[in-house]
């Protein structure tokens, strides 16, 4: 025998390696898409239960993989929605529940999420990609009507950032734009090894709850703020205000106040201000701080 194969007649056969990123039917997980399964049967089981699902809901999940939190789901919901872009595991998902009770109840949509439209659902209950997490959270903000809850995956960092509170080291820009809109709790850490293939970080669930009806601010103005004021932590308010870059552009945005304020403009202005709220909510995702890829 050969360390490479086994000596057979006319040369050596290789063995064919197993791949460690191989899961159900011989399937390869693509850690760069952020495909870590959810393995361990008692963590799922916790996710559910914690959901507080209803036999009325419509449930959400955004990545549903090989469909282990699916049929947990299932066993609880009214109906699953089920968004995946990969579609092998759209194939996978739907060779899973053919012929079962569950058939009916379980609607995949083949797309992005970041892009499609999203339907009617009471609860969001994922394990998410986690290089898209902050676009993904507003994303979700923003959806009208708005949901009951969401009990998202995230990477442990991450969520630890959403739910810092004020006077934390990780309290941020982040944490302050998600609780404005949204009731923060951290659920449970959810270590690294119970996934396959294995992340680089350890995670944790998060459950939001949207305020209803969000708070009547100009969002994007409060987040320009926001960004301010946390642009350089280590500065004083006073001081980060009296920067130079800074002083600039609350000199060009009164002069633009004042301007709109004149004749037609105050219509303009008027305008601007009813934009609506869903679409500042999203907007506010795109300049979030961003969770670290899993295998970074």
């Amino acid at each position: 025998m050969s360390g490479n194969g086994l000596r057979v007649a006319g040369g050596i056969a290789k063995k064919a390696a197993k791949h460690k990123n191989a899961g159900v039917g011989g399937l390869e997980f693509h850690k760069s898409k952020g495909q870590h399964i959810l393995k361990n049967p008692l963590v799922v089981q916790s996710i559910v239960d914690k959901a507080g699902i209803k036999s009325t809901d419509v449930v959400l999940e955004i990545g549903p993989g090989t469909g282990n939190l699916t049929m947990k789901l299932l066993e609880k919901a009214k109906k699953v929605v089920a968004i995946e872009l990969d579609p092998r595991m759209v194939l996978e998902l739907s060779r899973r529940v053919q012929g079962t009770p569950y058939q009916q109840q379980l609607q995949i949509i083949h797309g992005d999420f970041m892009k499609v439209e999203l339907p009617y659902f009471d609860l969001c209950v994922a394990n998410i990609p986690y290089n898209i997490s902050s676009p993904l959270t507003f994303k979700l903000l923003a959806h009208r009507p708005a949901f009951r809850a969401a009990i998202i995956m995230y990477q442990h960092e991450f969520a630890m950032r959403l739910v810092a509170r004020p006077g934390d080291s990780l309290y941020s820009r982040l944490a302050v734009n998600t609780q404005l809109l949204a009731r923060v709790s951290h659920l449970l850490k959810v270590w690294r090894n119970n996934f396959r293939p294995p992340p680089k970080v350890d995670s944790s669930v998060v459950r939001l709850e949207p305020r209803h009806p969000p708070p009547p601010i100009p969002l994007l103005e409060w987040d320009g703020l926001v960004r301010l004021a946390f642009g350089r932590k280590n500065k004083t308010l006073g001081a980060a205000f009296r920067t130079s870059r800074t002083l600039q552009a609350l000199e060009q945005n009164y002069i633009t106040f004042k301007a709109l304020s004149l004749g037609a403009g105050q219509q303009q202005q008027q305008q601007q201000q009813q934009q609506p709220a869903a679409a500042s909510i999203a907007a506010l995702g795109s300049s979030s701080e961003p969770a670290a890829d899993m295998d970074v």
